[in-house]
């Protein structure tokens, strides 16, 4: 999977898997009681993969894969992400400065109804965006540091499914 898109900050794939969804969802509970660099979290249909405590950092993704059962086979839907306290955090801090950013469009507009000096809340403004292009390009290498990560979750996720087919075929 490729993962240089520099637009998406979660990236999602799709794809077909020739397995019965519980038979996929049997094979990821039993990696759960392996010790492992992983940490798998199975909820049916859903399906989380996570780096150890040990070898997490900031940003460290996480892997939500989705299990569905289809008439002739199986979809796993999945999307990479920081971990949840992550991503709210970052959201968060995003629409604070969406609203600082309007409260001073607000603040300029006011004051240029009431013939006062707009310069103050233009700057705010201009630091809003400023502030966002940074969180921007945080992200981006946020996601640069977690890509070694991601690739190790979305192998391990390979294995699983990958494993779980070739027993298929053998029995």
């Amino acid at each position: 999977m490729n993962f240089n898109n520099d637009i998406t900050l979660r990236p999602r794939f799709s794809f077909e898997v020739n397995q019965d969804a519980k038979i996929v969802l049997s094979h990821f509970k039993s990696h759960a009681k392996t010790k492992n660099n992983i940490r798998v979290s199975v909820v049916e249909p859903h399906v989380f993969l996570k780096i150890t405590k040990q070898e997490q950092h900031f940003w460290s993704p996480q892997l939500h894969l989705e299990i569905l059962d289809q008439k002739s086979s199986t979809t796993v839907k999945g999307l990479f992400g920081p971990s949840p306290v992550v991503w709210t955090l970052f959201m968060f801090l995003h629409f604070l400065i969406a609203g600082l950013f309007i409260g001073g469009g607000i603040w300029a507009y006011v004051n240029h109804a009431l013939d006062k000096s707009i310069i103050l809340p233009i700057i705010m403004m201009f630091t809003m965006v400023i502030i966002w292009i940074i969180f921007y390009f945080g992200g981006q290498i946020g996601k640069q540091k977690g890509k070694h990560q991601m690739n190790i979750l979305h192998q391990f996720m390979q294995g699983v499914i990958v494993e779980r087919s070739s027993k298929r075929k053998t029995t």
